[in-house]
């Protein structure tokens, strides 16, 4: 019987996805088939909130709401004025005459009251007190009661900062909400998600995002706030010239509230604690399933994605499913995902999930439709070998952790060091930091996440260990963990821990072009290619405590231990796995001073040269840990 449905319910998704393709929706069809409603909803303490409401003309039957609230504005602004769902994938719904509702949360643009970036859960609130979870509460509520023709059955999704919003409404307990899925979340950022990765301070997205979003917004406007008037497009300079991160805040003004008290919580205090949001998805109650998505390489929340799963899975009781693909921040709803800078995947992997997961998953839960009964726990892209995979728990069952140890001589095995005394060395100089990216620009790249790794390779800031010619495909499926032991000349110092496939020197993808001589044209030369799989950061000072942090004590051998976000990787026979090692990342990360100082009050004189020494002998083992995939 279960075979049964599982094959009804693919011929019905087949079916679906065929009538889908053969009518599209364009902007006619839209305007022709809902009307649009601007409706200001009143929350239990008298603000009221903005909220477009999209409403198919089509009164046949009771129809679901599908919702996304918005720090990011629910513009354009007007009736007469639609969205461009027709360019992304909320066309799909409309088609099946969703009730789409976009809301600009409290303090944003048209909505009144006072905004607080990642306003922490309550979960004590009483009367008239609020935080972003009652006033989801109140938003459905009012919308089951108030929109004709709706089943009182809801879904909210969202990408990012609205990915936030999606988490904190699952803990709204509305028995109406009953499917959510977090996209991309906004879960934790002190510990890995935009702004801060294991303390480290990122600089480039803080800055150039706050210098607009963070501005005071003193009543409801439909009028976005100008950023920083940057002297330079090119973003190294920019970040060098600056001298410190003190200087950034004095560029920035006194105007922008969280900046100003990111700078005095330098630690993870209860501060950041409150705005974690992992603290509180016990909250999730049984009858809100959730869909957590997220990207392989999205530069800005691959932490959130995976770690917010990961504490519904082990707190809430509901249930909950996770897809991880290889797409930028946001790119399962946009794009083929096909590629990522040099690096292919294959097929269209945006599409598949597309129709294939997210719509399947509100259909069952707000239609009664779809049968989902073959959807995976975890489905996960792996790349290198390019294909999905379903899991029926994640981390993988049959995952063993298995260190990779570093030698001598940049070698790379799974044999633990016998010599009595090896180390490798490197000049850190805050003056000259490794760039993140070989390329010269303005914003920050999304490709960096599978940039190729040879610029940094040539590098005597950076160390490189790779292994022998792989004889057999190893795959990864899970949390990667650097294990080093370490001793520095200074306080104080950042890790950055790269974990890369090289590619055969042969190596090509199917129908590309010759490589591009002086003069240009032809395909990036793939042959020897470095692709970053994973990279991550840790600020040194937070390796026994992110609430207390510790000065290194120089020339003692020390020991750095930190995880980098999951990963789903194959590295195939032929190819070589390689670690790299630096202590910058810039201007992507901001520079440690490599001395015990508060950087966020570190003026130009306080940034000093500091020799990191990476043990690798018999008593002194550095490794990297691999979930390798039995």
């Amino acid at each position: 019987m279960r075979k049964l449905l599982f094959t009804l319910g693919f011929l019905f998704l087949l079916t679906t996805v065929f009538a889908q393709t053969l009518n599209p929706q364009d902007s006619a069809w839209i305007k022709d088939n809902y009307i649009k409603k601007e409706i200001l909803i009143p929350m239990r303490d008298g603000i009221k909130l903005f909220t477009a409401v999209y409403l198919p003309k089509n009164s046949s039957e009771a129809h679901p709401i599908l919702m996304n609230r918005t720090p990011y504005s629910c513009a354009p602004y007007g009736e007469s004025n639609f969205r461009a769902f027709w360019d992304n994938h909320w066309r799909y719904y409309m088609r099946r005459n969703y009730i789409i509702v976009i809301q600009d949360v409290r303090g944003r643009w048209m909505s009144e009251g006072e905004f607080v970036d990642v306003r922490p859960f309550n979960p004590t609130k009483k009367g008239i007190e609020f935080d972003e979870a009652s006033d989801t509460y109140d938003a459905i509520d009012w919308l089951v009661k108030n929109i004709p023709n709706n089943n009182k059955k809801v879904g909210i999704f969202g990408i990012s900062y609205p990915g936030f919003y999606s988490t904190i409404a699952a803990l709204s307990n509305h028995p109406s909400l009953v499917a959510v899925s977090p996209q991309a979340p906004v879960t934790d950022w002190f510990m890995g998600d935009d702004f801060h990765h294991n303390g480290a301070f990122f600089q480039m997205d803080g800055f150039s995002f706050y210098s607009s979003f963070g501005k005071p917004r003193p009543k409801p406007t439909t009028v976005g706030s100008p950023g920083f008037n940057f002297p330079t497009k090119d973003a190294y300079k920019f970040y060098l010239e600056a001298g410190s991160t003190n200087q950034l805040a004095k560029l920035l003004g006194d105007s922008i509230a969280f900046w100003q008290e990111m700078y005095k919580h330098p630690n993870y205090d209860d501060w950041w604690q409150a705005r974690n949001i992992r603290n509180f998805v016990d909250h999730v109650p049984s009858h809100t399933a959730t869909l957590v998505v997220g990207g392989l390489f999205d530069a800005e929340d691959c932490f959130g994605a995976w770690r917010t799963y990961e504490a519904i899975e082990k707190k809430a009781k509901n249930n909950n499913r996770i897809v991880m693909g290889p797409w930028f921040h946001g790119q399962w709803s946009r794009g083929d995902g096909s590629s990522l800078g040099n690096v292919k995947f294959g097929s269209n992997t945006s599409t598949y999930y597309q129709n294939e997961i997210e719509l399947p998953f509100f259909m069952h839960h707000l239609e009664g439709k779809a049968n989902i009964d073959a959807l995976a726990e975890a489905t996960i892209f792996f790349t290198g070998e390019n294909k999905w995979r379903n899991f029926a728990q994640w981390p993988a069952a049959n995952v063993q952790m298995t260190p990779m140890y570093l030698q001598a001589d940049g070698e790379l095995s799974w044999s633990k060091p016998s010599v009595a005394k090896s180390s490798s060395d490197y000049i850190s100089d805050p003056s000259k930091p490794v760039p993140y990216t070989e390329d010269v620009h303005f914003s920050r790249t999304i490709a960096y996440m599978t940039d190729d790794q040879r610029f940094a390779n040539r590098r005597t800031d950076v160390l490189s260990f790779q292994t022998d010619v792989l004889t057999d495909d190893v795959t990864l499926a899970g949390t990667v963990i650097a294990d080093l032991l370490t001793s520095i000349s200074t306080t104080d110092a950042d890790f950055v821990v790269k974990l890369i496939d090289v590619f055969p020197s042969d190596f090509t993808y199917p129908g590309a072009t010759a490589a591009a001589g002086r003069l240009g044209g032809g395909s990036y030369p793939m042959g020897d290619y470095q692709m970053l799989v994973r990279g991550e950061v840790m600020r040194g000072r937070f390796r026994n405590s992110f609430e207390k942090p510790q000065a290194f004590t120089p020339n003692k051998v020390e020991k750095v231990k930190f995880e980098l976000p999951d990963v789903a990787h194959t590295f195939q026979k032929g190819h070589r796995i390689m670690i790299q090692i630096q202590s910058s990342w810039f201007p992507l990360v901001d520079r440690n001073p490599q001395q015990f100082v508060n950087i966020y009050e570190a003026d130009a004189k306080d940034y000093i040269k500091s020799k990191i020494q990476i043990w690798h002998d018999a008593k002194n083992s550095s490794s990297i840990v691999l979930p390798v995939l039995k």
